[in-house]
């Protein structure tokens, strides 16, 4: 779904709809169709009413008119139905593909774009504002189309007929459309701002459901709980706000419209009295008259759908338009995935400082690499930017001696099994969850790989064993098992470079055993790259990393760097202190 920056949001939207567009057009079709024959009745019913006024009606002439009246109200009903179903499916065809669109986009952005935004603000833009464009699309597109056109088939049908009346119609049409301007005049703008009162309690209400462990561990309710408190009651004055400035002009446009023979039975009567105007033609008028406000009230329901596109379609753009990392397609060749960082610099964004400066590091393959140093010096950083997770700001990352920025992300991150401390599980099953390390693998493929990670045990108490559900992001599952889990998932992938990002840290003795093994198992013969917790696993490592403020303060292995490398030996000292006091 390609994204044209700079186009008019209504441009944009129906772009997004070009598979559909045979679709949307058909159901103007059908629904002009349908509100046409809406109006047959009207213009029965004005033929009835001349033949009884000619007193020339018989019985066979005026079955006719009920009979065309009755083919017209089944025309509606049945164009107007088929109009509806063509119309909606089109729409939730577009909506399905937008949020694709939208899900696929956030997997080629850069990771920190995705962590700096509020995860209530996705929610909001990819269920909420895309939801917004369905009466857009399917009602506005075919019924504001179709509601239009007919007012003014009635119209020149008036004209014809009485032109000083066909103005005359259209008097509290010109009323109410000044009331409609003003209200909506600053309709837009008040959208916007309800969109952003609406994300700022989303975000909060996120927040606030993410820390209700800290909420109720403090004995905090919700009203103590400030910013979760202010923005509900800031969300709801907003709208009350505006609703009250709105509801004037609405309640008088409303009324003004429909009110056609405020205008009309007086002007006409006069006409009548004057001689200048017909009783049947009057009569026609007044009827007509009638017909003339119902599709055009039906179509002003859409205003606040043609006031809100802007700020919905400008939503979507604003992911949809996201800087990606930049990656070509076409794979290149890689033999020995010898990685090396050469003079990289990093900083998560124009307003942050440098996280890394002049980072030069080698990583053989087939060797076991540890990044140690204190929380917060960057080490967790150059692992995500080697798996890809982010470019560099400066210098470059190779993989045998090729850029990594000229790799396909596909093809690199093909290459590496990720697992931090923090893994994330879907709600699914246990047996899917491990299988997304390989879509193809067979069960007794995903079942080896739970038995090698230390799974099996675990998985056989569950009720449903390996169709147990592991729950929203794993919790139905202790750390520990969502950890070995992880790390099955890793296992299937089989990928030949393995990051081990704090991996055990908040594991609890009892399971951390039973990990390591797993991890053990997960890393013979691969490439290594691990984030230490616990100096005690890194000691045989072929190369120590100790990173301090963004840089590399020394490197080498374990016995060097205790006599080189006063950071490390201070680290060194303090675990072994932590060990003896447990």
């Amino acid at each position: 779904m390609k994204e044209k920056t700079g186009s008019h949001p209504a441009a944009k939207l129906w772009g997004w709809a070009r598979p559909y567009h045979g679709s949307f057009l058909g159901s103007v079709l059908l629904a002009v169709l349908g509100v046409a024959c809406g109006m047959i009745p009207y213009f029965s019913v004005a033929a009835i009413l001349r033949l009884l006024l000619s007193g020339s009606v018989s019985m066979p002439a005026y079955l006719m008119w009920c009979g065309i009246a009755l083919a017209g109200y089944l025309g509606k009903v049945l164009f107007g139905s088929f109009s509806t179903l063509i119309s909606h499916t089109a729409t939730y065809h577009t909506l399905r593909d937008l949020r694709k669109a939208l899900t696929s986009k956030l997997a080629r952005v850069p990771m920190g774009t995705v962590l700096n935004t509020p995860s209530g603000q996705y929610k909001t833009t990819i269920v909420d504002r895309v939801e917004g464009m369905e009466p857009t699309l399917a009602h506005l597109i075919p019924e504001m189309t179709s509601n239009a056109l007919v007012p003014i088939a009635i119209l020149v049908y008036l004209l014809i007929l009485d032109w000083r009346m066909a103005l005359i119609s259209l008097i509290t049409l010109f009323i109410g459309f000044i009331f409609v301007a003003r209200s909506g005049k600053t309709y837009a703008k008040r959208w916007a701002g309800a969109v952003e009162a609406g994300r700022r309690m989303n975000n909060a209400i996120v927040e606030y459901i993410g820390g209700i462990q800290v909420v109720k561990a403090f004995s905090q309710s919700a009203g103590s709980y400030q910013k979760y408190a202010d923005a509900v009651r800031a969300n709801g004055q907003y709208y009350v706000d505006w609703m009250g400035d709105n509801l004037k002009y609405m309640c008088l446009w409303t009324s003004v419209i429909p009110a056609v023979l405020v205008a009309v039975l007086p002007a006409g009567f006069a006409f009548w009295a004057g001689g200048s105007l017909s009783a049947p033609d009057f009569l026609t008028i007044i009827v007509l008259s009638l017909g003339l406000t119902g599709p055009i009230m039906a179509a002003m329901t859409f205003v606040d759908d043609l006031a809100v596109i802007g700020t919905n379609v400008g939503e979507i753009s604003g992911i949809l338009e996201t800087a990606e990392l930049e990656r070509p397609q076409e794979p290149v060749r890689l033999d020995h995935l010898d990685i090396a960082l050469k003079n990289v610099s990093f900083t998560y964004g124009k307003d942050s400082g440098e996280v890394l400066r002049g980072i030069d590091l080698n990583i053989r393959p087939g060797t076991v690499t540890a990044l140690v140093g204190p929380s917060g010096s960057g080490k967790s950083t150059i692992a995500k930017l080697i798996a890809g997770f982010w470019d560099v700001t400066d210098g470059q990352i190779t993989v045998d001696g090729c850029d990594v920025r000229r790799i396909p992300l596909t093809q690199w991150t093909a290459q590496i099994a990720y697992v931090s401390q923090d893994n994330y599980l879907f709600d699914r099953s246990i047996r899917e969850n491990i299988r997304m390390g390989r879509k193809n693998a067979t069960d007794a493929e995903v079942e080896d790989a739970a038995k090698a990670s230390g799974c099996e045990e675990f998985i056989r108490r569950l009720e449903n064993g390996y169709d147990t559900a592991a729950g929203n992001g794993g919790g139905s599952l202790s750390g520990g098992e969502r950890q070995r889990v992880a790390i099955a998932r890793a296992m299937l992938k089989n990928a030949p470079i393995v990051i081990l990002d704090e991996a055990t840290a908040s594991i609890d003795p009892e399971n951390e055993a039973a990990i390591q093994k797993a991890l053990s198992a997960l890393t013979k013969g691969k490439t290594l790259i691990v984030i230490a917790h616990h100096l005690s696993t890194i000691t045989d490592a072929d190369n120590i990393v100790v990173v301090k403020n963004g840089k590399i303060a020394a490197q080498g292995k374990q016995d060097e760097l205790l006599s080189t490398c006063p950071v490390y030996a201070d680290m060194w000292a303090a675990y072994q202190g932590t060990r003896d006091q447990a």
